[in-house]
């Protein structure tokens, strides 16, 4: 015989009963903090498409200078400057540079010539030459997301 001090057993029904409910207000409370975040984006900016990378003095004739942050290099010649996209067509990845011989890309081995064109390798086309303008301020801009021809050089 159970004592008066034994609790009385909860019925089945009442801990499916209370297990929906904490469910429920789990469900619910998971919603209220994915609407509190909405108003913030998960998404981060795009990097600008076009960027400074000095005045025309920096650049003598023979200069060669990679910009890391923007997989591009900066070629000065004595007709002018260009920039070179430093990603390789083929897959994306960012090729290096074999000295003044060309470039290579770590990921599938394509080689590429001195001015970008394809020397061995999957690659489908040469580098992307990228468009340089000068800016009001008069420091020389680059902009990714314009190409143009091959041997393009931006007159100085």
């Amino acid at each position: 015989m159970p004592s008066r001090l034994d609790p009385e057993p909860v019925p089945r029904r009442d801990v499916l009963g209370l297990a929906g409910l904490w469910a429920a207000g789990v469900a619910i409370f998971g919603s209220i903090i994915g609407m509190l975040r909405l108003p913030k984006p998960s998404v981060l900016p795009e990097a600008g498409k076009r960027f400074r990378i000095g005045r025309p003095e920096e650049f003598p004739p023979g200069t060669k200078k990679v910009i890391p942050d923007q997989k591009v290099l900066v070629v000065a010649e004595a007709g002018g400057i260009a920039a070179i996209s430093m990603i390789c067509p083929h897959l994306g990845c960012v090729v290096s540079r074999i000295g003044d011989e060309g470039f290579s890309c770590p990921c599938h081995g394509s080689k590429f010539g001195r001015d970008g064109d394809v020397a061995a390798g999957p690659s489908p086309k040469a580098l992307s030459w990228l468009e340089v303008t000068r800016a009001v301020d008069g420091r020389l801009v680059v902009n990714t997301a314009r190409e143009v021809e091959p041997g393009t050089y931006y007159s100085v």
